[in-house]
């Protein structure tokens, strides 16, 4: 069997060498190019092959934890953290080496330990100009399910993104305030299918803000601004909730049969070269390797002044339930 490395080089193509060759299964839902380009070198400094198969946060978290110990996954790699806690509670995950959590700050892992971070997205509020100056905007994404913003937010409900933000509100607030800041949504919000819809939303003043994250712009204006070019971004800081940093986990599978390989594989995606990697990128998502700076056209992830938020402690189970509950699923 040929295996497509991540420089898209084949292994394993000699008549014995399918069995020799070390490959490593990788389930991925981050974008596919941002992976591709940070774990670029990794199979020619290793040797080890890898094996990709991409789908979205929810979709992988539950195709791992149907499969249990017999998935073939060696690695999970996700958008946000909440999918990984997901595989994480039923158990499937086994302790990242120390050595590999030494390499991001605290703010970027859980407590347990049993997954690290490796990129990072801040919450923003885009908001058009031309509909609504900066001084008007809310002073905290909670204040959005006030009366006087119905018919005036766009937002992706369906989306890992938004839902990680709302799980970031119920870490923070609880469930009372969650629940009723969501009924606040459900009535003041228009509805869109991703992040870019909800930018082209705002850009055209169908909607005066929406909720997102903050690389959507900064891509789209590095690119060609076809979409945003009349939106700008508020960032709330202040511990808001609507400044909630997002995190993408990587997490070594227990039942994997190659774990040293396996870590080896999350140590690189959170070593310097592979946030090196991040950082000079097209993707424009934050590095969070230590002493490793992001892009340079980002704010400095040390002034936006995030909550203090645990990102293994993220309850997809009960966010996907108060938005059932209330009519954004």
């Amino acid at each position: 069997m040929c295996i497509l490395t991540v420089a898209g080089v084949l292994a394993g193509c000699g008549s014995g060498d399918a069995e020799a060759a070390e490959t490593l299964t990788v389930y991925s839902a981050q974008h596919e190019s941002l992976v591709r380009t940070m774990l670029e070198g990794f199979t020619e400094e290793t040797g080890i092959a890898l094996e990709f198969r991409d789908a979205n946060d929810a979709e992988l978290a539950n195709q791992i934890v149907q499969e249990g110990e017999a998935s073939p996954a060696d690695v999970f790699l996700t958008e946000n953290s909440p999918a990984i806690e997901v595989v994480e509670e039923a158990g499937l995950l086994a302790p990242i080496d120390e050595e590999t959590l030494a390499q991001v700050g605290e703010q970027y892992r859980p407590e347990s330990g049993n997954w690290v971070g490796f990129a990072a997205r801040s919450t923003v509020l885009a908001y058009n100009p031309e509909q609504i100056p900066e001084e008007e905007l809310p002073g905290s994404i909670l204040d959005l399910a006030d009366p006087r913003w119905e018919g005036r937010v766009g937002i992706a409900a369906g989306g890992a993104d938004f839902q990680a933000i709302v799980a970031a509100v119920l870490a923070l607030r609880g469930e009372e305030a969650t629940r009723a800041w969501l009924e606040g949504l459900e009535r003041n919000a228009n509805v869109y299918p991703s992040n870019t819809a909800v930018m082209k939303a705002v850009d055209e003043g169908e909607v005066d803000v929406g909720v997102m994250y903050h690389y959507y712009w900064y891509r789209d204006q590095a690119e060609n601004g076809l979409v945003g070019d009349d939106a700008r971004l508020h960032y709330f800081r202040n511990q808001d909730p609507g400044a909630f940093l997002s995190v993408s986990g990587a997490g070594v599978l227990a039942s994997s049969d190659q774990p040293e390989e396996a870590q080896r594989l999350v140590a690189y995606l959170t070593g310097p070269e592979a946030q090196r990697r991040l950082a000079e990128s097209t993707a424009l998502e934050y590095a969070v390797g230590t002493g490793v700076p992001s892009a340079e056209v980002l704010p400095p992830l040390e002034e936006l002044q995030a909550p203090d938020v645990d990102p293994g402690e993220l309850d997809q189970q009960r966010v996907t339930e108060l938005m059932q509950d209330v009519g954004l699923l």
